[in-house]
């Protein structure tokens, strides 16, 4: 399974406005510019995102996106189902019809259940945890540095 760079892009982007939870709008240049991403391509990613109510956006001088919901009210379970889709490495896990096999398909209990695991693992994290993760990455970058 694999998931696309669209997931990888968007959750990067929510953890950038969860770091500024409360604090206004931010430019999305100022975030494709700290994400080393372009700006068309985040810009993209923000329809789907204000579609499902997690993020707003205001044009003009004092414009920018912002987190609706607060930051551990955010799954990342719900972004990578909004961004992705369905997590299902296989397409008989989410359509048995799809395979004339699939009652009787061994490996399809494997697939099954590295879909559980995947979607378990993405429902226990949140926005605010991935915030939480990514400071201690940086303090520790920071640390290594200045010893």
């Amino acid at each position: 399974m694999k998931l696309s760079a669209r997931t990888c892009y968007g959750t990067r982007l929510l953890v950038e406005l969860a770091r500024r939870w409360q604090q206004g709008p931010t430019p999305l240049k100022n975030i494709a510019r700290r994400q080393k991403t372009s700006l068309p391509y985040l810009a993209r990613l923000m329809s789907p995102l204000i579609a499902a109510g997690l993020v707003q956006s205001m044009r003009g001088v004092h414009g920018g996106v912002w987190l609706v919901k607060p930051p551990h009210k955010i799954k990342l379970s719900e972004v990578v189902q909004l961004l992705e889709g369905p997590v299902s490495p296989m397409k008989c896990v989410a359509n048995s019809d799809s395979c004339p096999h699939s009652n009787l398909c061994a490996t399809r209990d494997v697939w099954s259940e590295l879909e559980k695991v995947t979607n378990e693992l993405l429902a226990s994290r949140t926005l605010q945890g991935l915030v939480d993760q990514q400071c201690k990455k940086e303090q520790s970058e920071k640390a290594m540095y200045y010893i």
